[in-house]
This record gives C-alpha cells, sequence and structure tokens, in this order.
C-alpha cells in the first residue's frame, strides 16, 4: 500500500502543471467572445491570451465566438464544463450578468471576465481603468487636428475611455469642436461608417474609432481619405504607418497570462483587479512619423507623472 501511494503521489508531481496548489485540476481553460477572434482589435487580443496560456501552462484552450446572449452561455458553459474545463474567461463586461446568474450551479469552475463590478467566491472581474487611455489619446488627436474638428467613433457611452478622450482634447484645444456618436454594439461597422461620414462632413479631421469590428475598418477608410486617426486595444499602426497617429493599447493578453498565473498558485480571489499605464496594462502604441518628436516628448513626460502620481495633466 505504501508503494501504491508513493507511486500515485509521484504521478501528481510529475504532472504538476495542471494542478494549481490547492489540488483544483486546470488541464482545460476555456474563452467565451461576444464577436470574432480575427477583428483586429479587443476579441484578437483575448485569444493571443489565451493562446498564450496555452504556451505557458501546457493546458488546452477552448474558444466559442459569438456567445452574446445569456442563453448562448449558459449552453456554452455547460458545454465546456462537461468537457472538463475548470477555468472560464468572459471576455467582455456583458458576461459580468451571466456569470452571476450561472455561477452558483458550478461551484468547482473559476468565473473570470472584463470590466466589470460583479464578484463572487468563483467570480472574478478583470478591469481596465481606461479613462487616462482616452486622455492621452485624445490628446494626441488634438495636436495633430488641423480643423480643430476631431471624432470619436464610439459603441457606448458608458465606455470610460469617452469621458478622458474628450478631456484631453479639450486639455490640448480647449475651442476644438469633438463630436462623439455610438454604435451601441461593438461589431456595428455599417452603423460605424454611416456615422464617420456624418462626422467627415462636418470637416472632422481625426477619427478614434472604439469598438471592436469596425476599429480597423474604420482606420483604413480614413487613411483612404486622407485623415488622421487614433488605434484602439491593438497597436493599428501597420493600418496606416502615417495616418495612425498612436493606438491606446490594452495588453489584456498579458492579463490572461498574469490571472492565470493567480489560478495556478492558488492566490485567485473572487474580487475586482484594476489595471492601468501604472501597471504597464496600457499604454500609447507606436507613433506615426507625423507626430513631431517634441508632440511625442511632451505626452510621453505626462505619461510618466502620471503614473507617479496618478493625476492626469488637467486634474490638480
Amino acid at each position: 500500500m505504501i508503494r501504491t501511494l508513493a507511486s500515485i503521489l509521484m504521478i501528481i508531481i510529475l504532472s504538476g502543471c495542471a494542478y494549481n496548489v490547492s489540488g483544483t485540476q486546470t488541464e482545460r481553460v476555456g474563452m467565451l467572445v461576444e464577436t470574432s477572434v480575427e477583428d483586429q482589435a479587443w476579441g484578437q487580443k483575448g485569444y493571443k491570451g489565451l493562446k498564450s496560456i496555452e504556451e505557458n501552462y501546457d493546458v488546452d484552450i477552448y474558444h466559442k465566438e459569438g456567445i452574446d446572449t445569456y442563453q448562448k452561455t449558459s449552453l456554452a458553459v455547460q458545454e465546456l464544463v462537461e468537457n472538463g474545463t475548470k477555468v472560464i474567461f468572459g471576455h467582455s463586461n456583458s458576461y459580468g450578468e451571466y456569470f452571476q446568474e450561472l455561477h452558483g450551479d458550478y461551484p468547482d469552475v473559476q468565473f473570470i471576465y472584463f470590466n466589470g463590478d460583479y464578484v463572487a467566491d468563483n467570480v472574478t472581474s478583470i478591469n481596465f481603468d481606461s479613462t487616462a487611455m482616452g486622455f492621452f489619446g485624445g490628446m494626441v488627436a488634438a495636436e495633430m487636428s488641423e480643423t480643430n474638428k476631431i471624432g470619436m467613433i464610439a459603441s457606448f457611452s458608458w465606455q470610460p475611455e469617452v469621458e478622458g478622450f474628450y478631456e484631453g482634447v479639450k486639455h490640448v484645444s480647449p475651442d476644438a469642436s469633438v463630436h462623439v456618436n455610438f454604435t451601441n454594439s461593438w461589431d456595428n461597422t455599417k452603423r460605424a461608417y454611416e456615422i464617420y461620414r456624418e462626422m467627415e462632413a462636418l470637416d472632422v479631421d481625426v477619427f478614434y474609432p472604439a469598438g471592436d469590428q469596425f476599429s480597423a475598418q474604420i482606420i483604413q477608410q480614413a487613411e483612404r481619405d486622407g485623415h488622421y486617426s487614433i488605434g484602439y486595444v491593438m497597436d493599428q499602426s501597420d493600418l496606416g504607418a502615417r495616418s495612425v497617429l498612436t493606438s491606446t493599447v490594452q495588453h489584456v493578453d498579458q492579463l490572461y497570462v498574469s490571472t492565470m498565473e493567480l489560478v495556478m498558485d492558488g492566490d485567485l480571489e473572487g474580487k475586482k483587479y484594476t489595471y492601468d499605464f501604472g501597471n504597464d496594462a496600457i499604454s500609447l502604441g507606436e507613433f506615426s512619423p507625423e507626430v513631431p518628436p517634441s508632440v511625442q516628448s511632451d505626452i510621453e513626460k505626462d505619461i510618466n507623472e502620471y503614473k507617479d502620481s496618478g493625476e492626469l495633466p488637467n486634474r490638480p
């Protein structure tokens, strides 16, 4: 019997990468996404993070696209759990509401989602404080606009980067006209194009498309029309080396790995974690050569001061 127990313990030790210190099996990790993992924005960043988990922890990964309702989420979670998945990332704030309803039925599953307030023993919220992200993007836009008319095409009014972007523009150019409109969807590309044309008719010459599916398309259209843009979530300079002034980058892929590390160590808590420039979870992307070095230097200085103080330049 002693020899048998020793053999079992050796097997557990040798397969340690599939267990955390509390003995919770985590051989399979799943991700739910509302749109697509090929959207060149938020969804793609999430999938990159999931792939990084696979590479770092030698686990099997699964993802499901188009999971945008409670019913679809419930069915997807059931399928993943039946497949032995014990860690499920919901790649949107919408999953907070869905996990609130579901988590009690799966007490052995760790649910993780983004940008929400709901938490429980087995529900964790990973949050980007994106006000500053929008602010510094707005500063760049205001510095480079020739018409002093700047447009933001956002998905929803509650996005913190909306207020941040407006304030950043006004900090640099108090007299600037800031046009903001919403698609009320992360992926309504048709509506985003309509808003873009409406803003263009008003002489807007710098655009900030803050949405998932439509961000890349609007940036490419702006370049064709001879306008500037600010990239969203990913460094989108590859879509227009000169026309993309910079990008407001959320390093969500890195947070997947660091969050999974907490899971594997048995340290992940059912609470709200918040990340910003100070955690290097958010940054500005590569600057276009169109942006003067003096402007780049001034904004980088403001970002460093924000990291130290936690206060944006327009606040005492």
